[in-house]
């Protein structure tokens, strides 16, 4: 075996991992396998004062933590460094700034947030200016530091384009107009109408009309009139340059999804779709407590049980002669393939029916993705091609096409199919140069980087076993900066690459935890989010080129909390009994821990929430209460474990992907490998076990009480889904499809059709005001409960709360039952 000892001092944070690179063979395998050690992060060395560990404190507002510094950024010229920060006793975030990168934060003064702060920016296509918006209105940054406000209105100016001539794009409402960043003068060049084209007189629509027109001369009068009226206002139109041109008139049935302007300004490519409400009539949540003492009825979204198609329908304009083109999907590979055939039957044949499979157009609709800033449809910079990332409304497709404007027809340059669901976020793309594209996929089973000439065979520009995100290409274009977890799967570094393929990944920092980047303008320095599971996020930044260490910028964690001796957990790769990968967890230990003593321990496993995420990691938690929750319970005698279950996030598709259409059955099957372990490696004793999780944490606590009584002796099931059929579409529909389709996977998924199996002891706590995970999902299962005559299990409701408990009272209360629970039924 290869080891290596990492020993890194971060402010008050002590880092000591030992990392071991084999295969199962003993043989060194570094360029194909990530190792699977357990990486131990050590407590925090004491500060000045003390502070009691107790459940108020934890549960407190976490403004005792220290307030962190939150999306940092550079400022337009890369001299200073800014970041959002929380305002004691309040939820207002203000703008602070370490001027030249150094000294202590300095609030930004809201007279002069228009000078930092940007909605979306653009840089001109020679680089002479800077482009933003800042609350709706224009600005210009002018490489010599002066700053020009080109709009100062209420309309709202968004969707900025750099022109190719050096001016600058932007939309308002329907109306799209560039203007010259000098001189200040704006024109409009295009306007989209949905309705029909305007006619000099409407066509008689039945005999009244027809006869009426035929018989009275006044009215034929007047028709004429109009008509020459009609006629003169158009050639008006048409042959006076000084007039906005004619609207583009689209079907007044559709509205606009998004647009964007050619830099060359003579083609435009929008997307449209049919309206449809986020929501139907009786999607309504009673909330019992408002200023007023009355029931408020508040609206929520629609349930994936009443889901509608939704297709986007994609128009190239022509701003030159006005004409508009539809483009179809049929250019692309598998635009009518029948992809959910096995699905259909199966369902079929379950209701003893028979399923014809034919093929026929699928609806496709921009790719929606919660990570890339640029939007699904971008030009290169002279306004030559246009690409656009698509996907199909069934999840199983995404495709990167351009463009043929003369043909009028899309060409396919990437196609990514998932037999599960495509991923809804590696899928950013961008232009490498005028006829290549970058782009992010998980083609091979990881997310890595792309690259595709136009007229040449795609190349692959990362390759192993880890995931890369956060793609940023540098503004020459000679790299492609990113976040990955190359090293182990639980820290994240930031590397960056050559566009050419030329050279392997190269890291750029070494701090062992969890590290987000924002390259500055220059692409000389990065500014660095770091954190370790002992250190909440603090700013960090270094030379790119510079081998040093990165240099400390904020230190806003608060004494108390660095007073507190928080258990460090340590981060173990538990074997699988079902997949050769292993699941990775967080496990807290108490003080003086004993595997070999007589006595055996009580466990906890913790079931973090949203399914694709991860938390086991190096890094501070999103969970930071539970976090503080598990070295609560290591006082009390309790050994914990923090799991990312498959379906978690980090790990590749296959990963991702193992819980399609059987969610709760490979995530319980991980819960009771991590059970075993604690049994066979931590002196846990089996018959005192529990579990408790949030949201899809709950989810997967009622799965694993109803389907594997024994395992667990109480459960505490938050916010918990208990019927996925009743849950949003864009999450649900990926991973189970649609209930019309595939009732099975609903079945197979939701605990309600499992709640018989309930033996152990369960707490299920909820939200009231719950737009997520709706209230309803508890009552149905108390019902349910009440009707198997099901003993020993209670609920508690919380009236004022959402998905994310406000209220440091609620948590409080939450949380004192979560501890009774155990302590009732594990000691």
């Amino acid at each position: 075996m290869v080891k290596s000892r990492l020993v890194m001092a971060i402010g008050a944070t002590l880092f000591v991992a030992s990392c071991a690179s084999t295969s199962p063979q003993g043989t060194t395998t570094a360029d194909t396998q990530r190792s699977t050690p357990t990486i131990q992060a050590n407590s925090l060395a004491s500060a000045q004062g003390t502070a009691e560990l107790t459940m108020e404190q934890i549960m407190a507002d976490p403004d005792w933590m220290g307030r962190f510094p939150e999306q940092a950024f550079w400022s337009m010229d890369g001299e200073d460094i800014l970041f959002y920060q929380k305002r004691e006793g309040s939820d207002i975030r203000d703008l602070m700034m370490l001027e030249n990168g150094a000294g202590e934060p300095q609030k930004v003064a809201v007279e002069n947030l228009h000078q930092y702060v940007a909605d979306e920016k653009v840089h001109a296509v020679d680089g002479s200016f800077l482009a933003y918006t800042f609350e709706g209105n224009v600005f210009v940054r002018f490489n010599d530091g002066t700053v020009r406000q080109l709009t100062r209105d209420d309309a709202r100016q968004h969707n900025l384009q750099p022109m190719a001539n050096g001016q600058l794009s932007y939309q308002q409402g329907n109306n799209f107009f560039i203007i010259d960043v000098n001189s200040g003068l704006s024109r409009q060049v295009a306007a989209l109408a949905f309705q029909e084209k305007p006619k000099a007189n409407e066509e008689p629509k039945d005999y009244l009309a027809r006869e009426e027109q035929q018989l009275i001369q006044y009215v034929q009068k007047e028709r004429k009139a109009s008509e020459e009226r009609f006629a003169q206002r158009s050639e008006l139109q048409n042959r006076n340059s000084t007039l906005a041109p004619e609207p583009f008139y689209l079907p007044k049935d559709k509205e606009l999804v998004s647009a964007s302007l050619s830099p060359k300004g003579d083609f435009m490519l929008i997307a449209i779709t049919e309206p449809q409400s986020w929501r139907d009539e009786g999607d309504i949540m009673p909330n019992y407590i408002s200023e007023d003492g009355r029931v408020k009825s508040e609206n929520v979204r629609r349930r994936v049980a009443d889901a509608k198609p939704v297709e986007h329908q994609l128009v190239l304009l022509n701003l030159s002669d006005g004409s508009q083109s539809t483009l179809t999907y049929n250019t692309l590979p598998g635009w009518n393939e029948d992809v959910l055939a096995e699905v259909k039957r199966e369902n079929h044949e379950a209701r003893g029916e028979t399923y014809k499979s034919e093929e026929k157009p699928r609806p496709i609709t921009l790719m929606a993705d919660w990570g890339w800033e640029n939007g699904a449809i971008q030009w290169n910079e002279e306004g030559t091609e246009v690409a656009v990332m698509l996907e199909a409304w069934d999840n199983k497709d995404r495709w990167l096409a351009t463009v043929d404007t003369a043909g009028k027809k899309l060409v396919s340059q990437d196609r990514l199919h998932d037999d599960a669901w495509i991923n809804y976020t590696h899928n950013e793309f961008g232009w490498l140069d005028s006829d290549e594209l970058w782009f992010m996929s998980e083609a091979d089973g990881y997310s890595h980087l792309y690259v595709k000439p136009l007229d040449g065979s795609t190349r692959q520009l990362t390759d192993g076993s880890y995931v890369v995100e956060d793609a940023d290409l540098s503004s020459n274009g000679d790299y492609l900066y990113f976040q990955a977890n190359i090293e182990h799967p639980g820290i994240y570094e930031v590397y960056r690459v050559k566009t050419d393929g030329s050279g392997e990944p190269e890291a750029l920092t070494d701090l062992h935890g969890m590290t987000a980047f924002e390259l500055s303008p220059e692409d000389d320095e990065l500014l660095l989010t770091h954190s370790t599971p002992l250190m909440p996020p603090e700013l960090y930044h270094k030379s790119v080129n510079a081998s040093g260490t990165a240099e400390r910028l904020t230190h806003t964690v608060s004494e108390k909390f660095l007073s507190i001796d928080w258990t460090a957990p340590e981060l173990v790769g538990v074997d699988s009994s079902h997949v050769d990968e292993p699941i990775y967890t967080r496990i807290y230990k108490p003080e003086g821990f004993d595997e070999n003593r007589a006595e055996e321990y009580p466990a906890v496993v913790f079931i973090h929430g949203a399914g694709y995420l991860q938390n086991a990691h190096m890094g501070w938690s999103g969970y930071f209460r539970e976090f503080m929750f598990h070295s609560l319970l290591n006082k009390h005698g309790y050994v914990v474990a923090d799991l990312d279950y498959r379906g978690s996030k980090g790990y590749g598709r296959d990963w991702r992907t193992a819980i399609y259409r059987q969610m709760g059955t490979p995530e319980v099957e991980d819960l009771v490998d991590v059970a075993s372990y604690l049994e066979s490696d931590l002196n846990v004793d089996g018959d005192k076990l529990g579990t408790y999780g949030g949201s899809y944490g709950g989810f997967l606590t009622f799965m694993a009480l109803f389907n594997e009584p024994g395992l667990f002796e109480a459960g505490s099931a938050l916010r918990p889904v208990t019927d996925w059929a009743h849950y949003n579409t864009g999450y649900t529909s990926n991973i189970l499809n649609l209930p019309q389709d595939d009732a099975i996977a609903y079945r197979r998924s939701s605990p309600i059709y499992f709640a018989e199996g309930l033996e152990d002891a369960l707490l299920i706590n909820s939200p009231m005001i719950d737009d997520n995970v709706f209230f309803q999902d508890s009552v149905r299962l108390v019902q349910r409960l009440i009707e198997l005559k099901k003993e020993d299990w209670e609920t508690a409701i919380y009236p004022v709360e959402p998905h994310g408990f406000r209220q440091p009272e609620s948590w409080l209360n939450e949380y004192r039952r979560i501890f009774k629970l155990f302590e009732e039924n594990l000691k």
